[in-house]
């Protein structure tokens, strides 16, 4: 199984903690020059040290804030200026905080849309041209199993992962013919601090200690426990691999069994 992303280059967004921290830290592992894109330059700093060196990789960081659109725009097009070529791009954004959706204000939609959804438009195409040029390139898009099965007091948040899934479907029928794929990768629950809000937020509603909701929560997952952030990276970095080259448009939960849809 051919895993070796050596000489390829991956621009992986949220990249400071999380899932998408482990992402960048497999990819680093799988020979890949990598480089974070995150808000909190001292972050980008200590994380750029921590990838892995051993086969001549050249890691860099940008310096960008996913919740300012021309913010993100500016940095990444003078990145590109510098380092033109890039082979995979994962986008990893952090969802809205929770809420009925029939509560929700409009602007929280738009600005959620444009977090993900924009954002992620314009970085595609910021990056299919190289990808095109080299006859290879991944996108791979961290959302949510909320796309297959609504998450209750996350409206807002199913509604623009679901457009997120809709929008890559679409890259991969447009742009398989260039040896480019596009995927997505559902985390389920997930040690993050993400995780961590969903469960105050639980145990507020509830009025249960977030020990309680905890217990709750990993009771209804087959595999009795959160999934660790390093197992959906694994996941995120075969899509990114030549062994998944025939691997376009879908979207796969990481979520220890608990999505009950096919």
């Amino acid at each position: 199984m051919n895993l070796d992303l050596t000489g390829k280059t991956a621009l992986v967004c949220g990249s400071t903690q999380g899932i998408g921290k482990a992402t960048a830290i497999e990819l680093a592992l799988l020979g890949a020059n990598v480089t974070l894109v995150a808000r909190n330059e001292e972050k980008l700093r200590e994380t750029v040290e921590e990838l892995d060196h051993s086969s001549g990789q050249l890691h860099r960081y940008v310096v960008a804030d996913f919740s300012n659109h021309e913010n993100v725009k500016e940095a990444i097009e003078n990145y590109l200026r510098l380092c033109p070529d890039v082979h995979i791009l994962v986008n990893n954004t952090g969802g809205p905080s929770g809420g009925p959706i029939i509560e929700a204000e409009t602007e929280q939609f738009i600005r959620t849309f444009q977090m993900h959804v924009v954002n992620n438009q314009f970085l595609a195409q910021s990056v299919v041209p190289s990808m095109k040029k080299a006859g290879f390139g991944r996108i791979v898009n961290i959302i949510s199993t909320s796309v297959k099965q609504p998450i209750i007091g996350l409206g807002v948040s199913n509604t623009i992962r679901g457009a997120v899934s809709s929008w890559s479907k679409t890259l991969s029928l447009e742009l398989g013919q260039f040896g480019i794929t596009s995927n997505n990768v559902l985390p389920g629950f997930t040690k993050t601090s993400r995780l961590d809000a969903v469960l105050e937020m639980r145990s507020l509603s509830s009025g249960k200690s977030k020990e309680e909701t905890a217990e709750q929560m990993q009771a209804s997952i087959p595999i009795r426990r959160f999934s660790e952030a390093e197992e959906v990276a694994a996941a995120v970095a075969f899509l990114c691999s030549p062994a998944a080259a025939s691997i376009s448009g879908i979207n796969l939960p990481v979520d220890g069994g608990k999505t009950e849809s096919m």
